[in-house]
């Protein structure tokens, strides 16, 4: 997204909005990682409280896509922490959102890589690879697919169901 931000897009695409191909997720996500601004093609994960998949996400090429990954919105331990982090920005990932929480804030926020989440905890996560990949997911009432193309800036996030001219 070049020059355009977020809510230039939502205003030059009333009609995007209304039909529900352009939607905004709710407010709930703080911002980490160096890169302020990012989007790319949506993968999608669904896992609660476990890593496992989110690693192997992170350890494909990226090719400028964002894992979004559903967390259930727990906030009981991090499923994210820096060394998956890293390995996204070493493999061209262009940002990950997580519904919910992180750890190793001070070297994910080193990373150049955009980075969404709902807090950050110190407690580590179960590691038993339970998760759904590629399913539509339902994050603060949005629904995501993969495939879809998510834009982020310091605004908010849109996820959009193909990709915008901006």
């Amino acid at each position: 997204m070049a020059l355009v931000t977020t809510a230039e897009v939502c205003d030059a695409n009333p009609q995007l909005i209304v039909s529900g191909e352009l939607r905004a997720l709710q407010p709930l996500f703080q911002i980490y990682g160096r890169r302020q601004v990012f989007s790319g093609p949506v993968v999608t994960l669904k896992v609660f409280e476990d890593n496992v998949l989110i690693r192997e996400f992170l350890e494909e090429k990226g090719n400028g896509r964002v894992l979004v990954v559903d967390g259930g919105g727990s906030l009981r331990c991090a499923i994210l922490g820096g060394n998956p982090v890293v390995q996204a920005q070493n493999n061209g990932w262009a940002g990950i959102v997580v519904n919910g929480c992180i750890r190793d804030v001070d070297e994910i926020n080193g990373c150049d890589i955009g980075v969404r989440a709902l807090a950050s905890h110190p407690m580590k996560a179960n590691k038993k690879g339970i998760g759904e990949k590629h399913v539509p997911i339902t994050i603060g009432g949005t629904r995501i697919c993969d495939g879809e193309w998510l834009y982020a800036d310091t605004d908010g996030i849109l996820i959009s169901r193909a990709e915008l001219a901006v």
